[in-house]
């Protein structure tokens, strides 16, 4: 088997909610690379897309070669998958590698399971276009903000004895979580939260509106006098009605922890786990499918029986929400992250100043590499010439293919590899 190392060119997402021109972290690699990529300062940048999707896919780039999309080369070489991705996942490379730029959020939403997205899938075609799962994990490039997993019970009770609006917008299903809060029992507390969430995603609209525009010009009214609007959490409440005026999802913050994730902090988004992304730049992988199911902060479609009903409603500390990585603390500082699907992990590569030069080890499956900083070239015994590497290089590694990556003299390096994680 020849091992396979070659360059990939990415392709660029231009959705509304990414941050624009130069702010934008997915524009700045994608032209670091690309000299024909002409950044628009008025233009969207959201999402860098490392993979095999067919509304994105990578393009081969191996000197002396045609390039083709990185979908037609798998299909023509599934060796260099690996026997475990061969089988388990029918010769497709089962993940997508991202970097996102968020700056207006995101929808509040949630992924089905395999067993819930067939259904979806068989029922409503045309809505939900595949039979997978979609989880997904975010790992953070800059300061990073979203929502992730229902709080505690016993602080949404806290919000809605305190905050007149949202108990307001919630009704009567309000007075029966603040009851079930008092008690220790925990499925009471989930049968209490859905009862509550549903009640909001429910309630007649002019209600919801009514009650987030009295609060919404109180909390606005407060920050003018310089008052603490943190007992409201204030600041986002005002983003989320910036850019989505009206919006009952803006009430969300109150059942779901806000989670602020600093360089190299993550979230895994399991299953009918609730989640938003806020703003800030991340990378992200996830299963290769287009499931969500969303309810609030969004033009597009909404599902919100679907979401309540598939959604789980435990309540966990915002300690809780962050994915914890394995690190090896040698001179090369390497994060692991491993979530507990078969799908994929990422390995994250923070390499100092000084060093001359490392290996990235052969896995038993493909990976994508990313350089988010630093430069350098990658080189291995297949290659007809080395890679040469710069912020925005991408590059995939067949199975059982190691890697040599030199660093230039004055630089340090960040890379991310994102990986099948069935082995």
């Amino acid at each position: 088997m020849t091992i396979y190392v070659f360059e990939l060119k990415c392709a660029v997402q231009q959705y509304a909610w990414g941050k624009q021109g130069k702010d934008s972290i997915v524009a700045k690699l994608k032209a670091s690379v690309d000299p024909d990529f002409q950044i628009d300062p008025d233009g969207h940048y959201a999402e860098l897309w490392m993979g095999t999707h067919p509304n994105g896919p990578s393009i081969v780039s191996i000197p002396g070669k045609e390039e083709i999309p990185l979908s037609k080369w798998v299909e023509q070489h599934p060796d260099q998958l690996g026997p475990e991705v061969r089988s388990y996942f029918k010769g497709n490379l089962p993940f997508l590698f991202k970097v996102l730029s968020v700056k207006t959020s995101l929808s509040i939403q949630a992924h089905p399971n395999k067993v819930h997205a067939e259904l979806l899938h068989k029922t409503h075609p045309e809505l939900y276009k595949d039979a997978n799962h979609k989880p997904e994990m975010a790992i953070a490039l800059s300061p990073f903000t979203g929502l992730c997993g229902f709080r505690p019970i016993k602080e949404v009770a806290h919000f809605l004895q305190t905050v007149d609006e949202f108990r307001e917008a919630v009704g009567e299903k309000a007075c029966k979580l603040i009851t079930a809060s008092h008690s220790m029992d925990m499925p009471l507390h989930r049968e209490a939260m859905k009862d509550s969430f549903m009640a909001l995603m429910n309630r007649d609209s002019k209600i919801v509106n009514h009650a987030l525009s009295t609060l919404v010009e109180k909390v606005k009214k407060m920050k003018e006098s310089s008052a603490d609007i943190k007992p409201y959490e204030g600041e986002v409440l005002l983003k989320l009605d910036s850019e989505f005026p009206g919006d009952r999802g803006c009430f969300a913050i109150y059942f779901l922890n806000i989670v602020h994730l600093e360089p190299g902090e993550a979230m895994f988004l399991e299953a009918n786990l609730p989640h938003a992304y806020l703003s800030g730049d991340c990378m992200e992988c996830m299963a290769c499918s287009d499931n969500v199911v969303r309810a609030g902060l969004t033009p597009k479609y909404i599902d919100v029986h679907t979401l309540c009903e598939m959604l789980d409603y435990t309540g966990r500390p915002v300690s809780r929400t962050k994915f914890l990585g394995i690190e090896s603390h040698s001179n090369i500082h390497i994060t692991i992250f491993n979530p507990p699907v078969p799908d994929f992990g990422v390995s994250k590569f923070e390499v100092p100043e000084g060093t001359p030069s490392f290996q990235l080890q052969a896995f038993e499956s493909a990976s994508i590499c990313i350089i988010v900083k630093g430069e350098g070239e990658a080189t291995s015994k297949s290659q007809i010439q080395p890679i040469k590497l710069k912020p925005g290089s991408v590059f995939f590694v067949a199975a059982e293919a190691s890697v040599n990556i030199t660093i230039d003299q004055g630089h340090s390096m960040l890379l991310f590899r994102a990986y099948s994680g069935v082995f």
